[in-house]
């Protein structure tokens, strides 16, 4: 949702007494409570083919929409697909691999496919508007984090250099297979981890890449450290970042970055990793200092790709700085 919505930020804000997450705070999706212990949480992502494979894309554009539930410490019920679809340039029996990637995920989710919409669309688009719910008094937001707060990161980064690697012809099967396994892993081990701690602020990191959204979790209050060599990345991803194999969305996100961002002697491809513009990334975590190694073990109990401490929250305002 923060993604989307980002332009519409300067609007007025949306008030009603029951709508307890909106757009003011860039969260991952919008909660309204129905009753007093129980909130619903909605969200929407869809996006073009990152993968050339139909059903893998259909496994990681899943795996990402559902994301957005479990970043906001929810559990998903039910998701409605969006789809747009070349009808006279590619056959319905591919866009049947897509589905079928799609619902995969979705049943291992325990989330139910309960209908969608397509239309007919030059580039193909394949993703879910999903539902979910939570306790009101449970929700977890992008905003709480406070100074001597660790930084857990649950996934490696290095998504978006390794698809446009993809794109093109550049990336080996080794690579590729990592990345994919990487992004069509849920987030749902990482979610019940995290609950079962407590932990002060989460997001997922997609599209502002790990800095981008790191900043979001700062409200401009607050301020972090990063440590580059801490930051686990995807095999391939690093040369790939070396031989200029840089998406345009990568290079804008450290662009922006420069405003809020010290990078110190960090080298140019550390940068652009830290600013890799990703897909279906992992939970990005400020968690109290003493639970750290309480989250850390929840995490590789539930098999989440990484349980990364890649940094923490300090008192320094709304400044990012990478060590």
């Amino acid at each position: 949702m923060a993604q989307v919505l980002r332009p519409l930020l300067d609007i007025a804000p949306i008030r009603h007494p029951e709508l307890l997450v909106g757009i003011e705070g860039s969260d991952d999706a919008a909660v309204y409570r129905l009753r007093d212990d129980l909130a619903l949480v909605q969200s929407v992502d869809f996006f073009t083919p990152i993968v050339d494979e139909a059903y893998d894309w259909g496994r990681i554009a899943a795996a990402n929409a559902l994301s957005d539930i479990y970043a906001m410490g929810a559990t998903p019920l039910m998701a409605l697909q969006l789809v747009g679809w070349p009808r006279d340039e590619l056959p319905f029996e591919l866009l049947g691999e897509v589905l079928e990637g799609g619902a995969a995920v979705l049943e291992l989710a325990g989330c139910l496919l309960a209908g969608g919409h397509s239309i007919d669309d030059r580039e193909p688009k394949y993703g879910l508007a999903v539902t979910g719910v939570v306790h009101p008094g449970e929700i977890l937001a992008n905003r709480g984090a406070v100074p001597g707060d660790a930084l857990v990161l649950t996934k490696p980064v290095g998504t978006g250099l390794i698809a446009t690697g993809i794109k093109q012809g550049v990336v080996d099967v080794a690579i590729r297979t990592h990345a994919v396994a990487s992004m069509a892993h849920l987030n749902a081990g990482a979610a019940l981890a995290m609950r079962e701690v407590g932990v002060s602020a989460v997001t997922d990191v997609t599209g502002f890449g790990l800095l981008g959204h790191l900043h979001e979790m700062l409200g401009g209050g607050i301020g972090a450290e990063v440590e580059a060599a801490a930051v686990p990345v995807l095999p391939g991803a690093a040369d790939l970042a070396g031989d200029a194999v840089v998406p345009g969305g990568t290079r804008k996100n450290l662009e922006h970055a420069a405003g809020f961002t010290d990078f110190g002697g960090v080298s140019d491809v550390l940068r652009l990793l830290l600013a890799d513009a990703q897909t279906s990334g992992g939970l990005l975590i400020a968690v109290p200092e003493p639970r750290v190694g309480h989250l850390v073990e929840a995490l590789q109990r539930e098999q989440a790709p990484a349980a990364a401490v890649v940094g923490r929250i300090t008192g320094e305002d709304g400044r990012i700085r990478v060590v």
